[in-house]
């Protein structure tokens, strides 16, 4: 996916969870309802989440320098994981603490028509920016699963709004049942009790981001399409005696570092290994956009194994 489909993404989920917030902050207030506050309080947190976003796509997109000679696209990743860091610390511990305080000292929510107003607004403004982020995730899947889709995923901006508007719609539905089994029921601590079921939601969300962000911060290798197409570009190339290895490593969601080390053909003379070399550069990133740097080392098949073996020594 491109980058503007994250943009995008980001911003339909900033401006809808600002107007959400701002409409629940009124109806918690008005109707004393922790669940309401909890609700409240996750659209802040989310509004606050997608500035952070918006501030590491932006300053992963500047040029290489000296310091940074391959550039600032692993950037994101970090503000990624700072973005799940937020979600654990505040959003699931603020609803988690609002909802044990309702749960020991239960008090009826004042007017709760307003609260189930409020919460089909919210549900309007969530579904919008959800079906946004979930346009935009459909264009990366190409024919695969859910879940493997978002493994394979290099672009944090994208999950994390996906995994953020699925968390808001969940909430949603939970606080709208405390609410109604609370009225119903006439048990107050069941606005608690919802309360404590979006920290929970919250902060299992927290920990699937800040899982997945670690891979992307450690540096993880390119979808495994890249990999055994590069290997292929690789082989198709006359010239070429042996591929011994194929690294590849994302430097930020679009830009993918590969390196090789190639057994050339020995009756080649060092102008035909340049030409073979620029050839295979040409074939790779026209096929595939995304790598953004390769490099190349000519090395027999038996000096590759032997320093394999030196490497893979105690």
């Amino acid at each position: 996916m491109a980058a503007h489909g994250s943009t995008k993404a980001v911003y339909a989920a900033l401006i809808g969870n600002l107007l959400i917030a701002i409409t629940k902050f009124g109806a918690a207030g008005w109707t004393g309802s922790s669940a309401m506050l909890s609700e409240a309080i996750h659209s802040v947190v989310d509004t606050g989440n997608q500035v952070l976003l918006l501030l590491g796509m932006k300053r992963a997109s500047r040029p290489p320098d000296e310091r940074h000679p391959f550039g600032y696209g692993s950037e994101v990743f970090f503000w990624a994981f700072c973005v799940a860091i937020l979600l654990f610390s505040i959003g699931s511990g603020v609803s988690l603490y609002e909802g044990v305080n309702k749960i020991l000292e239960p008090h009826p929510v004042e007017d709760p028509y307003v609260n189930y107003a409020v919460l089909a607004i919210a549900m309007v403004f969530e579904a919008g920016a959800c079906t946004v982020a979930f346009r935009e995730f459909q264009k990366t899947r190409r024919g695969r699963g859910y879940v493997e889709s978002v493994r394979d995923s290099k672009d944090p901006a994208l999950f994390v709004v996906l995994f953020e508007d699925t968390a808001a719609m969940l909430g949603l539905v939970v606080a709208f049942v405390g609410l109604v089994l609370a009225q119903w029921l006439g048990i107050a601590w069941l606005d608690g009790a919802a309360s404590v079921a979006i920290g929970v939601i919250l902060g299992g969300t927290a920990a699937l981001l800040a899982y997945e962000c670690k891979g992307l911060l450690i540096g993880e290798a390119a979808s495994p399409r890249i990999q055994d197409g590069v290997m292929r570009a690789v082989r198709e190339q006359r010239g070429v005696k042996r591929v011994n290895e194929v690294l590849t490593m994302h430097l930020g969601p679009h830009d993918v570092l590969v390196n090789l080390s190639i057994d050339f053909d020995p009756r080649l003379d060092s102008d035909g290994v340049e030409d073979l070399i620029s050839a295979m550069e040409q074939r790779i990133k026209s096929r595939y956009p995304e790598v953004g740097r390769i490099f190349i080392e000519a090395q027999s098949w038996v000096a590759h194994r032997r320093a394999e073996h030196r490497r893979q020594r105690p």
